[in-house]
């Protein structure tokens, strides 16, 4: 079989979340969408038990999980985007975020039974989803007034909480904290917030980059902030061959050989998410040493210079990011950020337990 995969380190993933914990006492809703971060939807929930509840992006993914047996609270981060999933969403007792006026129509207008819990988003200054400061009153009374809801929260979401002071931020916490509505309990702060901005804690966090062990903060790893990555991506050289000084290597020919030189072949391209675009000279890890990437990335391969590891052979295991290596590391190479690259693994792509 393919050597290539993502082996994956529940105990890591739990400890990430228990230094959420140290930073905030405000309780937990785990973000796991986007198939938990590449990590595997169901696999992060069944391992962070001890998260308060989970935040996913829709109700397939929430039914997902509840088919899994997934007991705790599960909050549709992007709420419903048609009537017709509410029955569904009480069914499976699922939480929305309410952050259009259509939706709070639909649940004025349906006739089906309760209790429904949920969230409202307030846009202080995203600009991307949720209702302005000034009208959350209203959204409020009018939710109050619906018979099928039970409890209201208040949700906010951070656009620069990734620098560690800085107005816009300050103009948002302004604006959330100004609403007069101290009896429902609110959510604020990302993985950034958690960091950068205790004042963001509030009732609930939501951590999501830092569970998986990477780091929001530019210029940081997630080591440099006691996390550990959980996912470690693998595979292993597949080929060996000394190449002769000026040969050209891969597509396009872009890299030749300076020397003589050993060039390894590693089992793993783009086609399984590693990117394209990664500048040269990023690295991957044999026997815990760097060999530079050279050419060009493939759809299934990718080369490397294996001078600084001649004695490595066919077979040996090669790290492309996690343990050793930060992900941090090589989304800058690929002038991009590590949510992309964990994200955008691709399926065919095994994910396992640690080797």
């Amino acid at each position: 079989m393919r050597p290539a995969c993502a082996s994956l380190d529940a105990d890591a993933l739990r400890h990430n979340l228990r230094e959420v914990r140290k930073r905030s006492a405000a309780r937990v809703m785990a973000i796991i969408k986007a198939n938990g971060y590449g990590h595997g939807l169901v696999w992060v929930a069944k391992n962070l038990t001890q998260a308060d509840a989970f935040g996913v992006a829709s109700l397939e993914e929430g039914l997902e999980l509840r088919a899994a047996g997934i007991p705790q609270e599960i909050c549709l981060l992007e709420g419903f985007f048609e009537s017709k999933e509410i029955p569904l969403i009480l069914s499976e007792r699922l939480t929305p975020v309410i952050h259009e006026a259509h939706q709070v129509v639909a649940l004025q207008r349906f006739r089906g039974h309760g209790p429904l819990d949920v969230w409202i988003k307030v846009d202080t200054g995203m600009h991307r989803l949720g209702f302005l400061p000034e009208e959350v009153l209203q959204v409020v009374a009018d939710l109050q007034a619906t018979p099928l809801i039970r409890r209201i929260g208040l949700l906010s979401h951070l656009a620069s909480g990734e620098v560690e002071s800085g107005p816009a931020t300050l103009q948002q916490i302004s604006a959330f904290n100004a609403l007069a509505t101290p009896e429902f309990p609110r959510s604020f702060a990302n993985s950034a917030g958690i960091i950068h901005w205790p004042e963001t804690h509030g009732d609930w966090v939501r951590p999501g980059l830092m569970l998986y062990g990477a780091s929001p903060i530019p210029g940081h790893t997630g080591s440099s902030l006691n996390l550990r990555p959980v996912m470690t991506l693998r595979s292993e050289l597949i080929s060996v061959r000394r190449r002769k000084k000026g040969d050209a290597i891969g597509y396009g020919g872009d890299y030749r050989c300076p020397e003589d030189m050993p060039v390894g072949i590693v089992g793993l391209g783009y086609g399984d998410g590693y990117p394209r675009e990664v500048s040269p000279g990023v690295s991957v890890l044999i026997h815990g040493l760097r060999a530079p990437l050279i050419g060009r990335v493939s759809m299934d391969m990718l080369s490397v210079d294996m001078r600084a590891v001649a004695q490595a052979q066919v077979g040996d295991e090669v790290i492309l990011w996690g343990q050793g290596l930060p992900v941090e590391e090589i989304a800058q190479a690929a002038g991009t950020i590590p949510y992309t690259l964990l994200c955008g693994l691709t399926q065919r792509l095994p994910r396992r337990d640690p080797l």
